[in-house]
């Protein structure tokens, strides 16, 4: 396990063989597996077992233990191959977007 500093100033621990965990879409009707590969606070780098087309990745949970008990919500930064980059939510969230985007029109 190392920890780097990423381009935006966050510390980023990056895991020598990865960690397993599964994907699962807010309503339920998916799940994948994958490999968290690193992580800092705001989001993290993923490792995808099989294919994601055709899922809903705008947003979803990344269960971290087997009773689903441990979990962040997240969205989609980017996508390279079989690896894609998450941005954790926070709660509230999505209020504030739809808050900022409604007054500037």
């Amino acid at each position: 396990m190392a920890v780097k500093t990423d381009q935006r100033g966050n510390s980023r621990v990056i895991f020598e063989r990865g960690i397993p965990a599964q994907m699962m879409g807010i309503d339920g009707t998916w799940r994948r597996e994958c490999t968290m590969e690193d992580v800092s606070e705001s989001g993290a780098k993923l490792t995808i077992d099989g294919s994601v087309e055709g899922l809903h990745l705008k947003e979803f949970f990344l269960v971290l233990s087997s009773t689903g008990l441990a979990y962040r919500r997240c969205e989609l930064a980017w996508v390279n191959g079989d690896q894609i980059g998450v941005n954790f939510l926070k709660p509230g969230d999505k209020k504030k977007k739809a808050r900022s985007t409604s007054v500037g029109a």
